[in-house]
Protein backbone atom coordinates (compact mmCIF):
# COMPACT_ATOMS: atom_id res chain seq x y z
CA UNK A 1 0.00 0.00 0.00
CA UNK A 2 1.32 3.44 -0.92
CA UNK A 3 2.03 5.93 1.85
CA UNK A 4 -0.81 8.44 2.30
CA UNK A 5 0.50 11.81 1.25
CA UNK A 6 1.11 14.36 3.97
CA UNK A 7 1.53 12.01 6.91
CA UNK A 8 4.07 9.52 8.08
CA UNK A 9 3.29 5.84 7.71
CA UNK A 10 2.97 4.41 11.25
CA UNK A 11 5.29 1.51 10.52
CA UNK A 12 8.05 3.97 9.63
CA UNK A 13 8.27 5.11 13.24
CA UNK A 14 10.27 1.99 14.06
CA UNK A 15 12.64 2.58 11.18
CA UNK A 16 13.15 6.29 11.73
CA UNK A 17 14.05 5.76 15.39
CA UNK A 18 15.55 2.23 15.33
CA UNK A 19 17.53 0.49 18.03
CA UNK A 20 20.93 1.18 16.47
CA UNK A 21 24.28 0.66 18.10
CA UNK A 22 27.14 2.26 16.16
CA UNK A 23 30.25 0.16 15.65
CA UNK A 24 33.63 1.64 14.79
CA UNK A 25 34.53 -0.18 11.58
CA UNK A 26 32.95 -1.88 8.61
CA UNK A 27 33.25 -5.62 8.94
CA UNK A 28 35.40 -7.42 6.38
CA UNK A 29 34.08 -10.97 6.74
CA UNK A 30 30.59 -10.18 5.53
CA UNK A 31 27.19 -11.06 6.89
CA UNK A 32 25.59 -14.44 6.44
CA UNK A 33 23.25 -14.33 3.44
CA UNK A 34 20.83 -16.72 5.15
CA UNK A 35 20.59 -14.35 8.11
CA UNK A 36 19.68 -11.49 5.75
CA UNK A 37 17.09 -13.69 4.06
CA UNK A 38 15.54 -14.67 7.42
CA UNK A 39 15.34 -11.03 8.50
CA UNK A 40 13.30 -9.98 5.46
CA UNK A 41 11.15 -13.10 5.54
CA UNK A 42 10.27 -12.12 9.13
CA UNK A 43 9.30 -8.51 8.36
CA UNK A 44 8.07 -8.94 4.77
CA UNK A 45 4.49 -7.73 5.21
CA UNK A 46 5.49 -4.81 7.45
CA UNK A 47 8.29 -3.85 5.07
CA UNK A 48 5.95 -3.91 2.08
CA UNK A 49 3.42 -1.70 3.88
CA UNK A 50 6.12 0.76 4.96
CA UNK A 51 8.01 1.11 1.69
CA UNK A 52 5.58 0.54 -1.17
CA UNK A 53 5.22 3.87 -2.95
CA UNK A 54 8.22 5.40 -1.15
CA UNK A 55 9.53 7.09 -4.32
CA UNK A 56 6.51 9.38 -4.30
CA UNK A 57 7.96 11.07 -1.22
CA UNK A 58 11.54 11.26 -2.51
CA UNK A 59 11.99 13.77 -5.34
CA UNK A 60 15.62 12.86 -6.03
CA UNK A 61 14.64 9.20 -6.43
CA UNK A 62 12.19 10.24 -9.11
CA UNK A 63 14.76 12.39 -10.92
CA UNK A 64 17.41 9.68 -11.08
CA UNK A 65 14.97 6.90 -11.98
CA UNK A 66 13.53 8.96 -14.84
CA UNK A 67 17.05 9.71 -16.01
CA UNK A 68 17.91 6.01 -15.93
CA UNK A 69 14.75 5.21 -17.89
CA UNK A 70 15.64 7.77 -20.58
CA UNK A 71 19.16 6.37 -20.91
CA UNK A 72 18.00 2.75 -21.13
CA UNK A 73 15.29 3.53 -23.67
CA UNK A 74 14.01 0.35 -25.28
CA UNK A 75 17.02 -1.81 -24.39
CA UNK A 76 16.17 -4.98 -22.50
CA UNK A 77 16.12 -6.69 -20.14
CA UNK A 78 16.57 -4.61 -17.00
CA UNK A 79 16.70 -6.17 -13.52
CA UNK A 80 15.95 -4.63 -10.13
CA UNK A 81 18.43 -6.36 -7.81
CA UNK A 82 17.36 -6.61 -4.19
CA UNK A 83 13.91 -5.52 -5.32
CA UNK A 84 12.13 -6.13 -2.00
CA UNK A 85 8.36 -5.64 -2.43
CA UNK A 86 8.92 -4.20 -5.89
CA UNK A 87 8.45 -0.46 -5.42
CA UNK A 88 11.40 0.47 -7.66
CA UNK A 89 10.56 -2.25 -10.15
CA UNK A 90 7.05 -0.87 -10.43
CA UNK A 91 8.20 2.72 -10.79
CA UNK A 92 10.43 1.86 -13.74
CA UNK A 93 7.81 -0.46 -15.22
CA UNK A 94 5.36 2.45 -15.21
CA UNK A 95 7.96 4.50 -17.10
CA UNK A 96 7.87 1.90 -19.87
CA UNK A 97 10.96 -0.12 -18.94
CA UNK A 98 10.98 -3.89 -19.55
CA UNK A 99 12.05 -4.74 -16.01
CA UNK A 100 12.03 -7.72 -13.67
CA UNK A 101 12.75 -8.05 -9.94
CA UNK A 102 15.13 -10.29 -8.01
CA UNK A 103 15.42 -10.73 -4.24
CA UNK A 104 16.76 -13.12 -1.61
CA UNK A 105 13.59 -13.20 0.47
CA UNK A 106 10.83 -15.59 -0.51
CA UNK A 107 8.31 -13.67 1.60
CA UNK A 108 9.23 -10.30 0.13
CA UNK A 109 8.83 -11.79 -3.34
CA UNK A 110 5.36 -12.96 -2.35
CA UNK A 111 4.55 -9.37 -1.39
CA UNK A 112 5.98 -8.08 -4.66
CA UNK A 113 3.85 -10.50 -6.70
CA UNK A 114 0.77 -9.61 -4.67
CA UNK A 115 1.29 -5.87 -5.15
CA UNK A 116 2.47 -5.99 -8.77
CA UNK A 117 0.90 -9.02 -10.47
CA UNK A 118 1.90 -7.89 -13.98
CA UNK A 119 5.65 -7.97 -13.26
CA UNK A 120 7.91 -11.04 -13.11
CA UNK A 121 9.84 -11.55 -9.85
CA UNK A 122 12.28 -14.31 -9.03
CA UNK A 123 14.49 -15.45 -6.18
CA UNK A 124 18.20 -14.81 -6.46
CA UNK A 125 21.41 -13.70 -4.81
CA UNK A 126 23.21 -10.54 -5.92
CA UNK A 127 26.50 -12.16 -4.89
CA UNK A 128 25.95 -15.06 -7.30
CA UNK A 129 23.67 -13.94 -10.11
CA UNK A 130 22.12 -16.77 -12.09
CA UNK A 131 22.53 -15.03 -15.45
CA UNK A 132 24.88 -15.66 -18.33
CA UNK A 133 27.63 -13.18 -19.09
CA UNK A 134 26.75 -10.02 -21.06
CA UNK A 135 22.98 -10.64 -21.12
CA UNK A 136 21.42 -7.69 -19.24
CA UNK A 137 20.94 -4.18 -20.60
CA UNK A 138 20.67 -2.50 -17.22
CA UNK A 139 20.44 -3.07 -13.48
CA UNK A 140 19.23 -1.03 -10.53
CA UNK A 141 19.99 -1.74 -6.88
CA UNK A 142 18.32 0.62 -4.42
CA UNK A 143 20.05 0.08 -1.04
CA UNK A 144 20.65 -3.56 -1.98
CA UNK A 145 24.16 -3.42 -0.48
CA UNK A 146 22.98 -2.14 2.91
CA UNK A 147 23.90 -5.40 4.69
CA UNK A 148 27.11 -6.11 2.76
CA UNK A 149 30.67 -5.72 3.94
CA UNK A 150 33.09 -3.92 1.65
CA UNK A 151 34.29 -7.27 0.35
CA UNK A 152 30.74 -8.37 -0.41
CA UNK A 153 30.06 -5.05 -2.14
CA UNK A 154 33.00 -5.63 -4.46
CA UNK A 155 31.81 -9.17 -5.16
CA UNK A 156 28.31 -7.92 -5.96
CA UNK A 157 29.69 -5.24 -8.30
CA UNK A 158 31.80 -7.86 -10.10
CA UNK A 159 28.68 -9.95 -10.64
CA UNK A 160 26.71 -7.00 -12.00
CA UNK A 161 29.61 -6.11 -14.32
CA UNK A 162 29.79 -9.71 -15.54
CA UNK A 163 26.14 -9.98 -16.53
CA UNK A 164 25.76 -6.52 -18.09
CA UNK A 165 26.01 -6.14 -21.83
CA UNK A 166 28.77 -3.82 -23.12
CA UNK A 167 27.39 -0.32 -22.63
CA UNK A 168 24.99 -1.61 -19.95
CA UNK A 169 23.94 0.77 -17.17
CA UNK A 170 24.01 0.26 -13.42
CA UNK A 171 22.16 2.58 -11.02
CA UNK A 172 22.70 1.98 -7.32
CA UNK A 173 22.03 3.80 -4.07
CA UNK A 174 23.56 3.60 -0.61
CA UNK A 175 23.69 5.19 2.85
CA UNK A 176 26.65 7.56 3.22
CA UNK A 177 28.97 7.14 6.18
CA UNK A 178 31.90 5.15 7.48
CA UNK A 179 30.35 3.01 10.19
CA UNK A 180 28.41 -0.17 10.73
CA UNK A 181 25.12 0.02 12.63
CA UNK A 182 23.98 -2.96 14.67
CA UNK A 183 20.18 -3.22 14.60
CA UNK A 184 18.37 -5.09 17.36
CA UNK A 185 14.79 -4.12 16.43
CA UNK A 186 13.34 -3.52 12.97
CA UNK A 187 9.73 -2.75 12.03
CA UNK A 188 8.50 -3.96 15.40
CA UNK A 189 10.37 -7.27 15.32
CA UNK A 190 13.41 -8.25 17.40
CA UNK A 191 16.35 -8.87 15.07
CA UNK A 192 20.12 -8.79 15.00
CA UNK A 193 21.55 -7.47 11.75
CA UNK A 194 24.17 -4.97 10.65
CA UNK A 195 23.54 -2.01 8.36
CA UNK A 196 26.61 -0.78 6.47
CA UNK A 197 27.32 2.83 5.53
CA UNK A 198 29.92 3.68 2.88
CA UNK A 199 31.73 6.75 1.66
CA UNK A 200 31.18 7.82 -1.96
CA UNK A 201 34.90 7.30 -2.54
CA UNK A 202 34.66 3.70 -1.35
CA UNK A 203 31.77 2.97 -3.72
CA UNK A 204 33.43 4.72 -6.66
CA UNK A 205 36.68 2.82 -6.09
CA UNK A 206 34.86 -0.51 -5.84
CA UNK A 207 32.99 0.11 -9.09
CA UNK A 208 36.06 1.28 -10.98
CA UNK A 209 38.06 -1.69 -9.72
CA UNK A 210 35.53 -3.94 -11.44
CA UNK A 211 35.87 -2.07 -14.72
CA UNK A 212 32.89 0.30 -14.51
CA UNK A 213 33.03 3.87 -15.74
CA UNK A 214 31.37 6.00 -13.07
CA UNK A 215 29.27 8.58 -14.90
CA UNK A 216 27.77 10.41 -11.93
CA UNK A 217 27.71 10.45 -8.13
CA UNK A 218 24.93 12.39 -6.43
CA UNK A 219 24.68 13.04 -2.70
CA UNK A 220 21.69 14.38 -0.78
CA UNK A 221 20.46 15.01 2.73
CA UNK A 222 17.73 12.73 4.16
CA UNK A 223 14.06 13.64 3.75
CA UNK A 224 12.81 14.40 7.29
CA UNK A 225 9.98 12.21 8.52
CA UNK A 226 10.21 9.99 5.45
CA UNK A 227 13.34 7.89 5.92
CA UNK A 228 16.16 7.09 8.32
CA UNK A 229 18.29 10.20 8.89
CA UNK A 230 21.38 9.23 6.91
CA UNK A 231 22.79 11.04 3.90
CA UNK A 232 22.11 9.20 0.64
CA UNK A 233 24.23 8.49 -2.41
CA UNK A 234 23.19 7.67 -5.99
CA UNK A 235 25.70 6.33 -8.49
CA UNK A 236 25.18 5.86 -12.22
CA UNK A 237 27.84 3.64 -13.76
CA UNK A 238 28.33 1.99 -17.13
CA UNK A 239 30.10 -1.07 -18.45
CA UNK A 240 32.34 0.18 -21.26
CA UNK A 241 31.53 -0.66 -24.86
CA UNK A 242 33.82 -3.19 -26.47
CA UNK A 243 36.56 -1.31 -28.32
CA UNK A 244 37.55 -2.10 -31.86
Amino acid sequence: MDHPRGRQHPLLLDLLTPDFNAMDTIGTMGQDIKQIERLYDTVAREYAEAFSGEHEKKPQDQVILKRFARLIGDRRPVWDLGCGPGQTTRYLHDLGIDIFGLDLSTRLLEEARRLHPGIHFRKGDMLALDFKDHTIAGAVAFYAIVHFSEGQVRKAFREVFRVLQPGGLFLMTFHIGNETLRVEAFLGKPVQIDFMLFSPECIRNALEACGFAVNDVIEREPYPGVEYASRRGYVLAQKPHVSG
